[in-house]
């Protein structure tokens, strides 16, 4: 093939492609480790060997959730039982540091990124989830339900007036003066079917009943897209969840299940947080006692309704590809 045509096909310039066929042995003959995908220069032998055990110990660290931090690699990198495994001169392995320099070219040649761990996702319990996947997928097909009649709710809070931490400069600014974070904030509960052509007019909490611009603009809570409640901590409670559930969801899917001509009956899956009643079901009654609840496995919650969601995210994506995955 044309260099040109190379260029073409992966982007890059023409340059870079000639770089690389002219060193393309160097390059074949690199034993690197697994993960990496830039080759910045050729490392020693010694340099080599240790990063590929390193990455090893990383992704054992990671399987069993230890958090691990740049210190904690470097001296890992420098300790002696990494080191006697390497087939290498004595002369590398006292020259080999394992400084800050060498960490940030190891970041990237492996491409890890830092992130922040989530307390809730650890607390998950991995066999709870297969377990409940299997018993919902033995009710849905003993009562016959379909996708369109299978929902989901949960909370999230969202911090509106929220601006980036992070920014870019120009090369003749130093810094950039920063500003007093707003904290405002409230917290939405959405809720859909497993196939996504149904979704619920959310629940929104916020701290303010009137707030300033509603009654500048003479703003009508009841022609809002949201059902509009208000709490000191904007959290959802057990209050505000039931109303909800008789006066938005419930009207809303019989409205659904009739329009499109489906059986009267529907399920609602949700974690057990503090403001979901254990015992909805048994308030349903009448013209809604078509709606059965199932509840998630009990797993830990924060004192904060709305933090519930990322305990369940990885729960409820199980429990989607076991049976909905157009949910998806």
């Amino acid at each position: 093939m044309l260099v040109s045509d190379l260029a073409a096909i992966f982007e890059m310039p023409k340059s870079t492609v000639c770089t690389v066929l002219k060193n393309k042995e160097v390059i074949k003959a690199s034993d690197v480790a697994k993960g990496v995908k830039t080759l910045i220069s050729k490392s020693s032998k010694f340099i080599e060997e240790v990063e590929k055990l390193l990455l090893v110990w990383i992704n054992e660290k990671q399987l069993v959730g230890n958090p691990i931090s740049e210190g904690i690699i470097c001296e890992k990198a420098r300790y002696a039982d990494l080191k006697k495994d390497v087939p290498g001169s004595s002369a590398d392995s006292d020259e080999f540091k394992a400084s800050r320099r060498w960490f940030e070219n190891f970041k990237k040649r492996t491409g890890i990124p830092s992130v922040i761990m989530h307390g809730e996702a650890a607390s998950l319990k991995v066999d709870a989830a297969a377990n409940f996947v299997k018993k919902f997928s033995e009710f849905v097909n003993t009562e016959g339900y379909v996708a369109q009649q299978v929902f989901n709710c949960d909370e999230t809070g969202l911090s509106w007036k929220k601006m980036p931490r992070r920014t870019y400069i120009t090369q003749e600014e130093k810094s950039l003066p920063g500003y007093k974070p707003m904290k405002d904030r409230l917290t939405l509960l959405l809720c859909g079917n497993a196939s996504g052509d149904c979704k619920i007019k959310p629940l929104l909490v916020y701290h303010s009943e009137n707030p300033r611009v509603f009654k500048k603009n003479n703003v009508m809570k009841s022609k809002l897209n949201v059902m509009w409640r208000a709490n000191m901590k904007a959290w959802v409670t057990r209050q505000f969840f039931t109303e909800w559930i008789h006066e938005e969801f419930a009207p809303s899917v019989k409205a659904y299940l009739e329009e499109n001509n489906l059986p009267l009956k529907a399920l609602l899956v949700m974690d057990n947080a503090p403001a979901h009643p254990p015992g909805l079901e048994e308030d349903l009654v009448g013209e809604y006692s078509f709606i059965k609840v199932m509840f998630l496995p009990p797993q830990y919650h924060s004192s904060h309704p709305a933090h519930g969601p990322a305990s369940y995210l990885k729960l409820q994506k199980t429990v989607h590809q076991g049976y909905f995955p157009e949910m998806l």
